[in-house]
Order: C-alpha cells, then structure tokens, then sequence
C-alpha cells in the first residue's frame, strides 16, 4: 500500500501542521494556532521566517514583535480572551532571543493558559559549532540555553531529526489542547533541521479537531461532595480561573441562585459572577472585600471551583479559622483538588457545578445566612462609592478616583487588563466587574510589562471590544516597546498611564516589613545618597507619543473624565496619562482585609524592621495547617 509525500522542510511542515489544528468544544470549532509572532535572527530567518514567507498570511497570519517576552504576553492575553480554545506560535532566534521566552513561559504555565514557543537553537549535527550565541558546556554537549524552558514548560522537545517532528507536533497539541494540562509548549528547533528537507506523509497535514473534554464528576464523589453542601451550616464558594477557563459562569450562577451560596472570588476569577449579583461577594484574601474575608474566617465549608489557592487567597494560611472548617474543591487538575486535606470532585468547572445544582435540588442556605453576608455586601459598596467618589473636578486625582473615573466610562464587555504594582490590591477590592472577561488580571505571576502586550492580544481576539491596560510608571518602563506594535497593527487599545514615581505598592510592603521604602522611589540622590530628593523629571507621557500613541494628558478630575471618553471613543491607540496624588490620605484604597506573609527580619537594629517583626510573630501565629 503507497501513502502519498511531500517534500518541505522541516519548518515548512510545522507551519502547515499548525494551520490545519482545529479545538472544539461543545460542538463549536476553533482555529488552535491563529497566528505566530516573530523577532528574527540567525536561528530562525532562514527556517520558520522562510515557511511563514511560503505559506502566506492565508494560511498562517504572522505578527511583528519587538520583544520576545512580549510576543508571549501577547499570545497569552489572546488565549485568555478565548478561553483557551485557540493560541498563538512566538517563534524566536536562538541566544538572547530565546532566554527571553523564559519569563512570558512562566508566566503562561503558571496561569494555565496554552501557547507554543519556537525558539531556535545549535546545530543538531554540531558542524558548526560553538556558532553565535551557542552555549558551550564542557559535560554536556546536548545542553543549549533552551533548556531554562524546560522547567517552566509543560511539555518541551528539540526536534534534531526531521521525523521527530511528527510524533512531537502532535504531543504539543495534546497538551495545548487538554484542560488539565495546558501551559507553555515548546519546540526548540536547530537551525540546520528547520532548513532540512524530507518526505512528509500527506496524512501529517490532515486537518486534525482536538476536542476539549467537559469530564463530568464520578458519582461516587458527587454523592460526598451533595452530603458535605447539606451537612454544611456557612458554605463559602471560592471562585477561581477555571470556572472562566470552563465558561461555567451561567452554571455557577444557578448554583448561586438555586442554594444561597455566596460566592467570593480569587483574581483569576473575579466576574464569576456579575457584582450586582445579590451573592457575589467579590474578592477574597489578602486584597479581597471585609464581607468575603469576614465570611471566609467563619465558614465551615469553603467550595473551591477552579483555584489554586495560592497564598493571597488564604492570607497564607491564616484565612479560614473555623475550627472545624472542611474543604471541598471542584477542579479538573487532580493536582489543585486536593490540596488543603480536600473532598475532590476533579471535573469540569460546568459539568461539576451542573451535577451539584442538580443533586441538592431544594437545598438552601439559612435565610438569616443570607441575610448577614448581603448586609456585608451592601456596607462594603459604600466603601467602593467613597474610594471612587471625586466632589472636586479640579483636584489632582488618586488613584481610586482614577478607577471610578474608568468604571464611570467603561462598557459591560470593555476589557480592563491589569498585572502589578498597588492596582491588582486596589481593582481586586473595588472593580465592579460587569460581564465574565471584563476583569483581566494577571496575577499567578503578577509580571510587571505585561499589560501592554496582553491587550494587544486580547484585542486581536476582540477586535470591536474596548480594551484597556492600566499601567503604572514602574511597569510602564518595564515594556513599553509592544507600543508600536500596536501603532503598525492599527489597534486601537486604550492604555491609563499612571504616573506616582515609583513602585507604589513595594514602596508600601517595605515599610510595613521595615524596609523603610528603600530602593523604591524614583527620584534624585538627596545629600545623604539616599533616593529621597525631587521627582525624576521623566516625561512618561512623551515616551508613549514618540512610539506613534495619541497621548490625552489629564491633570484633574475633571480632564481625567473627558480624556477617559475621549480614548474610549477614539480608532487608533491612545494613551491618558494622569499623574495622581500620592499625598493626600483620602479617599484612598482599603486597607488589606488579610495578611500575607513576607519574612521579616528576625534580627535587626534599626526600630522599623524590631517593630515589623513583632506584628509578624503575631500574624504568624494564626497560621493553620489544614489536614
């Protein structure tokens, strides 16, 4: 029997592979791999630069980066936006190129969000060697600087022969594709293979549908999980990522409504539930709400649904004080449903939810219960109105107003995108969230430069969604250089340009751990050396006109308002810089809710750091260890 060939190379297959990769879930088709990005160089002009010159944009539409740590952020905003079922390739040169994948792969893995990485790499005949940028290791001839990927991948392989690609191109989808399992994926690719050429069989570019699986729950740990809900007098659900990554939302609302369950939520999961939802609570943890907290310390049950629980979350362990307090998390990642000593129901966040509405079917919370946390929610929105409230137009705004000015401007489905600094504490207490994508933070590695790139993508997905990204001046400085790429793409994102001269929010962690603020403000040398002189004169503003933005400065309230509109409406990329007041004490944020534990200095000298110590050995104390 004869099975037709084609002779490509080993880059022009992999493009065509790519192009013909369909996800479908719920009987809906999407393309997997929706474009690449590149930055070229010597370790992939040659190879994938030529491919995607052959195959055309029909085939694989390509995008110009100008960082690779960006061009990540930017396929990662896109996944988001399409709830996983489709990504984008960032293909790079071998060397600087490729080491610079490393942050933008941790930062995809960690937040369980899929893209696939080509970096370039040596020689696989080592004919050439040591070639530009090859690291050289005396002992292990087969170690290139691609291998920093390997631990912040979720599946890696270096493709050395042709006909590696075949059984390694369809691993990559696997993963990609599989809810459980997603993260950064990457194919480091030599750049003598990339050129190489060999006789594919036809079957190789089939057009392949990978379908994203909805497990339903095990009947056997339905049933404990029904039993747990009954025997439960204060239940608290904790709503994380998966149940957006899912698109349970719906399905979590009939939980709500059908049981009185309030429900709180992590970063990744804040817009379960839309705010004016009588049970949503809004953020948990150490930057969540007084009524989610307060709840959270008297639960006897806590209903995880797609969380990872990390340490902001549970205050580091001393959130959840009920002394009999149980857990009973819903994940499709056996790896997260177990944790905190947990009864599993390891599904689909719909699915699970689903089976659950359907298996208590007349259960419901005590109505003094609901009673209690919707006063709680009512007393915390006047908190949110006073933080957002602006009586004076013709003052200098702080930040909290900036946020209600945006709140004031936005559409249910705008995108608001954040990643650092003091907004993830201030968005996470105060953003009415209006519609499930409406609330983009990145916050399983919080990484400064990652808002501009991700709108970007996320704009790409959303092509008439307003997309916003809220970014401080020390992030700002970061990555700015996606800027242009969103100038050459005619994309019209919106920035906020936020402008306090410094890190904000680790100017103020250092003084609560009695650092004194050290190294945190950006300003001149005083006489004493110390960073505690005049403002640096840095004109953030002008920075992001010269990179082709329109730039609406807003010096009050008022102006702040009209330039907020203004860019909404606006066609092409505007930037509204608005430099706030870091001086005056109200309105400002919320103080945190919780603690999170950052080390302090057991021994020191100086009174800030004796003084922070002693609070910390106090907070340290409630921590519990769940079993």
């Amino acid at each position: 029997m004869s099975h037709s060939t084609t002779r490509l190379t080993v880059a022009q297959a992999l493009v065509r592979f790519l192009a013909a990769q369909y996800t479908e879930r719920d009987g809906v088709r999407h393309r997997l791999i929706a474009g690449t990005w590149g930055i070229f160089g010597h370790g992939n002009v040659a190879g994938v630069g030529q491919a995607l010159v052959e195959a055309g944009e029909d085939v694989m539409p390509f995008h110009q980066g100008r960082n690779e740590q960006a061009m990540v952020h930017a396929a990662v905003g896109y996944a988001r936006q399409r709830d996983r079922l489709s990504t984008q390739a960032v293909t790079t040169s071998i060397g600087p190129g490729a080491t610079n994948l490393v942050t933008g792969a941790a930062l995809a893995t960690i937040n369980r969000l899929p893209v696939l990485l080509l970096p370039g790499d040596y020689f696989a005949t080592h004919r050439a060697d040591p070639l530009l940028q090859q690291l050289e290791h005396p002992v292990e001839a087969d170690v290139s600087v691609n291998d920093t990927l390997r631990p912040v991948s979720r599946y890696f392989d270096r493709i050395t022969r042709p006909e590696a690609l075949i059984p390694s191109a369809l691993n990559a989808m696997r993963v990609l594709t599989d809810p459980a399992e997603t993260g950064a994926v990457t194919l480091a690719l030599p750049q003598d293979v990339q050129a190489e050429g060999f006789d594919w069989p036809e079957e190789f570019f089939a057009e392949r549908v990978w379908r994203v699986r909805r497990p339903a729950p095990d009947p056997a740990e339905l049933a404990e999980a029904v039993r747990a809900v009954r025997a439960a007098g204060r239940p608290l659900i904790v709503a994380g990522g998966g149940v957006h990554h899912s698109g349970a939302e719906d399905a979590l609302k009939a939980f709500a409504d059908a049981t009185g369950i309030p429900v709180a939520s992590t970063q990744a999961g804040k817009g379960s539930l839309r705010h004016d939802h009588p049970a949503d609570l809004g953020g948990i943890g150490h930057t969540g709400t007084a009524v989610s907290d307060d709840l959270a310390r008297t639960a006897d049950l806590v209903l995880g649904v797609g969380t990872r629980y990390t340490d902001f979350t549970t205050a580091s362990g001393t959130l959840f004080q009920h002394p009999d307090v149980r857990f009973l998390n819903l994940n499709i990642t056996a790896f997260d449903a177990h944790k905190l000593a947990a009864t599993t129901l390891v599904c689909d966040a719909r699915a699970g939810l689903t089976a659950l509405t359907e298996a208590l079917a007349g259960h419901r919370v005590d109505a003094g219960y609901e009673a209690e946390y919707r006063a709680g929610k009512e007393r915390w929105e006047r908190v949110v109105e006073a933080a957002y409230r602006a009586d004076d137009d013709s003052a200098v705004p702080t930040q909290t107003q900036v946020l209600g000015a945006l709140d004031a401007v936005v559409g249910d489905d705008d995108v608001v995108i954040n990643a650092a600094g003091s907004l993830p504490g201030d968005l996470h207490k105060l953003w009415r969230a209006r519609s499930p994508r409406q609330y983009h933070l990145e916050y399983g590695y919080s990484c400064m430069g990652y808002e501009i790139p991700a709108a970007i993508g996320v704009q790409q997905a959303a092509p008439d969604t307003p997309v916003w990204a809220l970014v401080g001046d020390g992030t700002y400085l970061m990555m700015p250089t996606e800027i242009v790429t969103a100038v050459q793409e005619g994309l019209p994102v919106k920035m906020v340009l936020i402008q306090n001269h410094g890190y904000a929010s680790i100017g103020g962690l250092s003084e609560s751990v009695g650092a004194e603020r050290f190294g945190t403000a950006y300003r001149y040398r005083a006489a004493d050396g110390t960073f505690t002189g005049a403002p640096l004169p840095v004109d953030l503003a002008a920075n992001a006109g010269s990179l082709g933005m329109e730039v609406l400065r807003a010096k009050t309230v008022g102006e702040l308002r009209q330039a907020l509109r203004a860019a909404r409406a606006s066609d092409r990329p505007t930037c509204v810089y608005v430099e706030t007041d870091v001086e005056r004490p109200a309105p400002a944020a919320p103080p945190a809710e919780a603690w999170w534990d950052v080390p302090v200095a057991e021994v020191a000298s100086r009174e800030a750091a004796v003084t922070a110590r002693e609070r910390y050995d106090r907070e340290v104390a409630a921590r519990r260890h769940h079993l």
